[in-house]
């Protein structure tokens, strides 16, 4: 049941990556309605202990990138998805998902920084966040944010759904 419950997290992370990519925006009926239909999926065929394993892939997955979008480093869209797919993953998925993504958000901000041609002024930006942090707590940057227009955004929901396609993978190559 496990894999199956993982290419649904997939179904919803691609459709978020494509409309990220589309539209930069990942919208709330896609996120949402895939964080209902997890939870009731797997109550349905799991009872408590399903529901119970979702709720602690929501908290790892969505909590972690709940941090990451307080000190606005990471849009709600993104956040959203990210808690959908680690409540259809469930606990044993939701951590691998998570490093597998952040492992496929930095190749792809990169190759964003790289083929922009702003690998100087991101390491002087990235070098600014750090003492913002370390001096300021999680209070979000001032200028160097999601919110910032002149920011360079990495649709991240393409991301999640590398990682979440890699578990998928590893899942049933897995026995």
């Amino acid at each position: 049941m496990d894999r199956f419950f993982l290419i649904c997290g997939l179904a919803i992370a691609v459709a978020g990556a494509v409309n990220d990519v589309r539209t930069g925006r990942i919208p709330n009926r896609l996120t949402y309605g895939g964080l209902v239909a997890a939870f009731a999926v797997r109550y349905v065929e799991s009872g408590w202990p399903g529901l119970k394993d979702g709720l602690l892939g929501l908290l790892v997955a969505g909590g972690i990138f709940y941090l990451l979008f307080l000190v606005q480093a990471m849009g709600g869209g993104d956040m959203k998805l990210m808690g959908a797919v680690g409540t259809w993953a469930g606990t044993t998925q939701a951590m691998a998902i998570l490093i597998v993504s952040a492992l496929a958000g930095g190749i792809l901000a990169v190759s964003y920084m790289v083929c922009r041609r702003q690998v100087r002024q991101t390491i002087v930006n990235s070098a600014s966040l750090i003492l913002h942090h370390v001096t300021s707590g999680i209070q979000p940057h001032p200028v160097l944010n999601v919110r910032e227009p002149s920011t360079i955004r990495v649709p991240f929901g393409l991301a999640i759904a590398m990682g979440t396609l890699y578990c998928v993978g590893n899942a049933f190559l897995r026995r």
